[in-house]
Parts: structure tokens; sequence; C-alpha cells
């Protein structure tokens, strides 16, 4: 019981942070939200950092099983540059309420902590993901710099759809970050 009371919690968390925004959550909204009170949302998770944390580990989780879902039928190095795209604006991740939390959790990994180390794994993973797949087909300065490029292009769809008024869907936004590691690849082999 324990765990399916924890998985709601997480998701009662996000659905709450999606609709009211980071400042507004509060634990008794996410309990009240997943059908539990306040008083065992504090027992399981301990504070709203915590439960936000949580949420964001769930979010990362299903990232990255996105990306390997993907990578099975990539047999390409440029097969799993899209693959690592499209699971980064798939219908789970580009999701209005999960991309609230993910702007929730930029601003909690402003602080040391938790969620700080959980961000720079999550980074660094995607960079040595990109990198590795570039790598084969550019130089490594080059593999790298492609890759903080689309790293930025990424982080700045998820802004721009937190904005809403100055977002775009989901297939425009694969779009326009495929458009760019096109040029990009394109100029590099030229060189």
């Amino acid at each position: 019981m324990e765990a399916i009371r924890r998985e709601a919690l997480v998701r009662a968390a996000i659905t709450e942070v999606g609709e009211v925004g980071m400042v507004e959550v509060t634990v008794a909204k996410i309990a009240k939200r997943a059908g539990v009170s306040p008083a065992l949302a504090h027992h399981y998770f301990g504070s709203k950092e915590k439960i936000l944390f949580a949420a964001m580990r769930r979010i990362l989780d299903e990232f990255g099983s996105s990306v390997k879902a993907r990578y099975k039928d990539a047999a390409t190095p440029r097969e799993r540059l899209e693959a690592i795209i499209e699971a980064s604006f798939g219908p789970d991740q580009f999701d209005p309420a999960v991309v609230a939390a993910w702007l929730a959790f930029y601003v909690q990994a402003q602080r040391k902590g938790d969620a700080s180390r959980l961000l720079a794994i999550y980074e660094a993973r995607l960079r040595s993901n990109l990198v590795y797949a570039l790598r084969q087909l550019v130089p490594l300065e080059a593999a790298r710099r492609i890759a903080t490029g689309l790293g930025s292009l990424i982080d700045g769809f998820y802004l721009r759809a937190a904005l809403k008024d100055f977002g775009m869907s989901r297939g425009d936004a694969v779009a326009m970050t495929l458009e760019y590691l096109e040029l990009t690849l394109a100029k590099e082999m030229s060189s």
C-alpha cells in the first residue's frame, strides 16, 4: 500500500505543479489530490521539496525509459540522436504538467542539495549520450559544441512551453531541433 500511496503522491505533485505552479503548491494540496492525508504525505516524504524531488526522479526515469525504447530501433548514430531528441519532446515529457515540474525542478536545483545533484546527473547523461553519437559523425570538439547547442535548444523549448504564450507544439520543437542538428552537422562535414 505504501508504494501505491507514494506513486499517487508523486503523480499528484506533478499535476498540482502543472495546474497552480510551484509557489502555490502545498503538501496539503498534493495530499488532497492523491486522496491521502497531509500527515501521511509528510510521513512518506517529509517535505514538499522531497515530494517534488521524487516527482522529478520519476520524470527522469520515464525519460530514460523512453530513450531506451527508441534506441531499440536506432541503428545509426544519427538515429540515436533523433531518438534522444524525440524522447526529449515525447508526449509524456512535453505534457504541460511535466513542463511545469521541469521548471520548478530547475528553480529548486539552484540551491545545493539533492535537486542540484540530480540535475547534474541528468545533464551529464544527456550530454554524454549526445556526444557519443555525435563523435561517430564529427570530431570531438565539434561533437561537444553541437551537444551543448542541442541541450540548450531542448531546455529553451521547455522554458518557452512553461511560459505558455510563447510555447510551440511538440512537433515543431522536434522539427526545429532536428533542423539545428542537420545544419550543424552539414557545416561540420563540409569544413
